[in-house]
């Protein structure tokens, strides 16, 4: 049975799980989409989008430097509690969110941070390319958010594909350890360094 997209984004606003749980999830299920809820909440996904307004003044702040010290990273990862940010588990993914911002250059951190006039500049941008290709005016808005998404998962950090597992991106592992260990967890900030830029 092919899971429809429609189906995946129903079960992602009901249970606020990541879009490849779900998906997932429907496929693990025929579709069910009962089921697809009751396995979501065995996994322990159910319920990360409501831990996203929780404080997080905990964390950590993890350095990394590229084998050949041109590249250096610093990334602050915050959670709820000190208990958590000693998890080797959350260590571990401070470590890759590092690793990540070394080898993917993201600008911004998530989609909601680029600022509107930039995000402007793009849209006209793929608007005039969509219709310098002689796309039809229908299809053109469509066109325009499919290539402002590809931008998006280009400089936003959190749209990333992780490079570890490019089929998930760097928002759903986060939701996936918030999902294990029952706390809310964001990245705050990152900077990095490259050398002679």
């Amino acid at each position: 049975m092919g899971i429809e997209t429609i189906m995946v984004k129903d079960l992602r606003e009901k249970t606020g799980a990541g879009v490849l749980d779900c998906k997932k999830a429907l496929e693990h299920t025929n579709g069910d989409l009962e089921k697809a809820i009751q396995y979501l909440r065995e996994k322990g996904l159910v319920g990360a989008a409501k831990k996203a307004g929780r404080a997080t003044g905990q964390g950590v702040v993890t350095a990394y430097i590229h084998p050949g010290s041109r590249v250096g990273v610093m990334v602050e990862l915050n959670c709820e509690t000190d208990f958590v940010a000693r998890l080797d588990e959350f260590q571990a993914l401070a470590h890759d969110i590092a690793m990540q911002v070394a080898a993917s250059k993201p600008e911004w951190g998530s989609s909601d941070d680029v600022p509107a006039d930039i995000v402007q500049r793009e849209r006209d941008i793929y608007r005039k390319q969509a219709e310098a290709e002689g796309k039809p005016p229908k299809a053109i808005d469509n066109i325009v958010d499919g290539r402002l998404k590809k931008y998006f998962s280009e400089f936003c950090l959190l749209e990333q594909p992780f490079i570890k597992n490019p089929d998930q991106a760097i928002k759903d592992i986060i939701t996936a350890k918030i999902a294990t260990t029952g706390e809310n967890i964001r990245v705050s900030r990152f900077i990095r360094y490259e050398l002679g830029k």
